[in-house]
């Protein structure tokens, strides 16, 4: 780690950025030192070897990934029991660092596995911009290693990947440019990869070296909690932190045990009380005021709702895995150092609180697999929509004051979203970072009864198959490899085979998006499934069983009618536009249902 320390440095620091630190007196050792020998610069000195960037500037920089290798390399040189390594690699060859603690110390997941404990997943940085993450984690790793009291290391194994955007995090620029509605610091990351994808849509796709690094963590160690940590968008409203767990109803399958509704009637309701008492931190389920400017384009009148359910996003697609998430969003209007102190706040009360439930934590996630493996689970979401019931609930708001030379000339704020003036420029001067152009904040909050909507509704559901059956002529390759990106069990038959029960999906249309999204024009399937002759002849076949412990994640990527599956994101593009141009009308889609169980002989394909 440290050699990466050596070769990456210079390039995480371009000439400009030094300049400026230079210049806002932010290191201690003149800049030749900056570049010198291994923990120099800003970090040189064991009490600096345990401070962050943000922590050493008061809170007016944030991390380079040169910052976040020598802290983790540092908790180490300083005599911390924990098990450093690497995930993968980005797209510009940066090393993605994670860190495993755990008292007694782990570094296989067969250990992990031995301690019967819960394994929690802790990601910061997948959006570069939004930095809380990337520093929270840093300084609870350092508290918990070197607090000799018993702690929650004595109850679970904590997985910290704290810099998963690390490319993104090195495109330095100005807050106002880079996350227009948010309060600092001064110069922070981009959104995207180094390749213009945004990893938090890139779950089901995997197309990213980062995802992929993810995906073999998540498979190696099986996490039974995984946490991502970000910062809001703009909403005004009066919560230091706002959570959720995972959106897709297939995270809250009953009979299931799946763990979305734990997560979300018990652990974050827990977790929200014990911000207040403690910390004294309001935090909401996650959410923007929906009609900021009026009601909206659909005539939808104010209230509070929530993001999307699709398995795109992380803490959605880890869900559907079978396993417990929570997002984590600071509020992109406080002050730097509030929202990295509320995000300490919030992984210290989950942690706890998962040490706390751990035999139920532990009881949903075996209870998810025995399940799967005993084929009770009668129903899984396919498509949903927004529920179209809302619960009536109080929602603390922040009006916005109108600046005095901008009365007259723009509308009274109310909590609504705004770029604060770093896109386009603004005529008048900004209160404070982040805040939108010709208005400054009111410091006055007000409790408004609001329909809330924060949960999905199953729009399509299926009985899932005993498996399901991809002639090996027509199987892609991509989605045999995306398969096993995922870690999804895939045999094939010794011979040819034959066999009852299958049904096949007759297209009756197939709508591409116009606008192409992440570099995807995404695709729906529309028809229904038919059933075959009693005996249909198969070939050469893989074979993708719904009884494995992802059985639902299987579903969610090979339905041909799923909203976030391989279909929507083109992997079956060129089998699908040669079926619609079948001069027969024959349009079935290459993937078929196997309702019998696999009585021929199948092998895993390693």
């Amino acid at each position: 780690m440290i050699a990466e320390y050596h070769r990456s440095i210079c390039w995480a620091l371009s000439p400009d950025h030094v300049m400026r630190m230079i210049r806002q007196l932010s290191l201690v050792l003149p800049v030749v030192a900056l570049l010198a020998g291994p923990l120099a610069g800003p970090l040189a000195g064991p009490l600096a070897a345990q401070q962050t960037r943000a922590e050493r500037t008061g809170f007016k920089e944030t991390s380079t990934h040169a910052d976040v290798v020598a802290f983790v390399d540092s908790l180490q040189s300083r005599g911390a029991k924990v098990h450093v390594g690497i995930i993968g690699r980005t797209t510009q060859g940066r090393e993605l660092p994670y860190v495993i603690a755990s008292r007694p110390l782990v570094t296989t997941p067969l250990e992990a596995k031995r301690l019967g404990r819960p394994i929690v997943y802790i990601q910061g940085n997948i959006h570069a911009g939004e930095v809380e993450g990337k520093e929270a984690m840093q300084a609870v790793l350092r508290d918990l290693l070197f607090d000799p009291k018993p702690n929650v290391l004595d109850s679970v194994v904590l997985i910290v990947v704290p810099i998963y955007n690390a490319d993104g995090n090195e495109m330095f620029r100005p807050q106002a440019q880079q996350r227009g509605a948010q309060n600092g610091p001064e110069l922070v990351g981009q959104r995207p990869n180094a390749a213009g994808l945004d990893l938090n849509r890139d779950y089901m796709k995997a197309e990213a070296p980062e995802t992929r690094a993810s995906l073999a963590m998540f498979n190696a160690w099986d996490p039974d909690l995984y946490v991502d940590l970000h910062t809001t968008n703009g909403s005004y409203h009066g919560y230091a932190l706002t959570y959720s767990p995972s959106l897709h109803p297939a995270a809250r399958i009953a009979g299931g045990t799946f763990g979305g509704a734990f997560v979300a009637d018990s652990m974050l309701p827990g977790i929200r009380a014990r911000m207040r008492t403690r910390h004294k931190f309001e935090s909401f389920d996650y959410g923007n005021f929906s009609g900021d400017e009026g009601p909206s384009a659909q005539g939808e009148a104010r209230g509070w709702s929530s993001y999307e359910h699709l398995p795109r996003y992380g803490t959605n697609y880890y869900g559907v895995r079978g396993r417990l998430s929570i997002l984590s969003e600071a509020y992109s209007h406080d002050p730097f150092e509030r929202r990295v102190k509320s995000t300490e706040a919030f992984v210290r009360e989950l942690l706890s609180m998962t040490a706390q439930k751990a035999k139920s934590v532990l009881a949903i996630t075996r209870g998810a697999d025995a399940a799967l493996a005993a084929g009770t689970i009668r129903s899984i979401p396919i498509r949903a929509a927004l529920t179209k019931r809302p619960v009536m609930l109080p929602v603390i708001e922040e009006p916005l004051d109108t600046l005095p030379e901008a009365k007259g000339q723009i509308q009274a704020g109310r909590g609504g979203r705004g770029a604060g003036g770093g896109r386009g420029g603004c005529q008048w001067p900004l209160s404070e970072p982040g805040v939108r152009c010709g208005f400054k904040r009111s410091g006055r909050m007000i409790t408004v009864k609001m329909p809330v909507k924060v949960t999905f509704d199953a729009t399509l559901s299926i009985v899932p198959p005993v498996a399901y059956i991809i002639p090996k002529n027509v199987m892609p390759d991509s989605v045999l490899h995306r398969l096993r990106l995922h870690g999804v069990v895939v045999e094939e038959a010794k011979a040819p085979a034959t066999l009852d029960g299958v049904q096949v999906f007759s297209i009756d249309s197939m709508i591409k998006r116009g606008n192409p999204f992440q570099g995807h024009s995404e695709v729906r399937l529309e028809g229904t499934w038919r059933a075959e002759s009693p005996a249909s002849a198969l070939g050469d076949i893989y074979v993708v069983r719904t009884t494995q412990p992802l059985g639902v994640l299987v579903v969610e990527l090979l339905e041909a009618q799923s909203d976030d599956g391989l279909v929507t994101w083109n992997f079956f593009d060129g089998v699908l536009d040669a079926a619609m141009k079948n001069p027969t009308g024959q349009r079935t889609f290459p993937v078929l249902r196997a309702t019998k169980p696999i009585a021929f002989p199948t092998r895993i394909i390693q």
